[in-house]
């Protein structure tokens, strides 16, 4: 062997050996967020939240189980239902966004979504999906779709067509179970069902760029039920206010995020 195929051979085992970008960035844990409650507002304990979004000093929420389904106007200071729309008893209501002046509203297993007009919550149309719907978000063109699975699909705001998917994940490794979606300063924040933590997602690569632990947030005297818990984010773009609760909890907690130190 002369010379220059040493040199070469070197230049070979470093190649292979040396960590890529993507394996160093991986390597690094991901960021991770406390919490500090700066407000509490009452909300409905017999709610079963499956969508919050905040839009011009209301809450509008969508509740599930089958005969107890709805679409909800809620004054934030008070909780005090001002509209309410309750779904067919065949359907169980899930995750809702407001597009425009629509809310749209998806069911369980149903494979349909209902769009009703802002103002009145009078029915306008529906359309159809495939698989199961969860959770629900737009950025204000597009609609974000999970359905308890690794994948959160992107809808045209417009004509409901899927457009393309995004494959949410840690490292290598899939996140599942994704539930009430929000989309909060342009990242994807995600409720992991049964979980105290909301994932934070890039829309563009679905790498989770950091975690929420809201552990500790509701006092366990109010988590009797197995079901009871936390699913519903809903942001204040304007007022930059970050709020959440749970399915069957009594208050609705407005929140400031606080990284916790990594250790070295």
């Amino acid at each position: 062997m002369n010379i220059g195929q040493v040199v070469s051979a070197l230049a070979l085992v470093v190649v292979t050996v040396l960590p890529t970008r993507a394996q160093k960035m991986q390597s690094h844990p991901v960021p991770e967020y406390g919490f500090k409650v700066l407000h509490v507002y009452p909300h409905d304990p017999q709610a079963f939240t499956q969508g919050l979004v905040y839009h011009k000093g209301f809450f509008y929420e969508g509740t599930g189980i089958k005969g107890k389904s709805s679409l909800r106007k809620v004054k934030l200071e008070t909780g005090e239902v001002v509209q309410r729309f309750d779904i067919s008893p065949s359907y169980f209501g899930e995750g809702i966004a407001i597009l425009g002046n629509r809310i749209i509203q998806l069911t369980w297993t149903s494979h349909k979504a209902f769009v009703y007009n802002l103002s009145d919550f009078q029915i306008i149309g529906q359309f159809p999906y495939e698989g199961e719907g969860w959770g629900l978000a737009s950025d204000g063109t597009d609609l974000y779709l999970s359905d308890g699975s690794a994948q959160i699909r992107v809808l045209d705001g417009k004509t409901y067509k899927e457009k393309r998917r995004i494959t949410v994940h840690e490292g290598e490794t899939p996140v599942t179970e994704l539930n009430e979606l929000e989309i909060v300063n342009g990242q994807i924040f995600a409720n992991i069902w049964h979980s105290d933590r909301i994932a934070r997602i890039s829309p563009k690569t679905g790498q989770i760029v950091g975690w929420i632990n809201l552990s500790g947030l509701l006092s366990p005297m109010y988590k009797l039920d197995k079901e009871a818990v936390l699913n519903g984010i809903a942001w204040d773009a304007a007022g930059k206010r970050l709020f959440v609760t749970g399915k069957l909890w009594p208050q609705i907690f407005e929140i400031q995020l606080m990284r916790k130190t990594m250790e070295r």
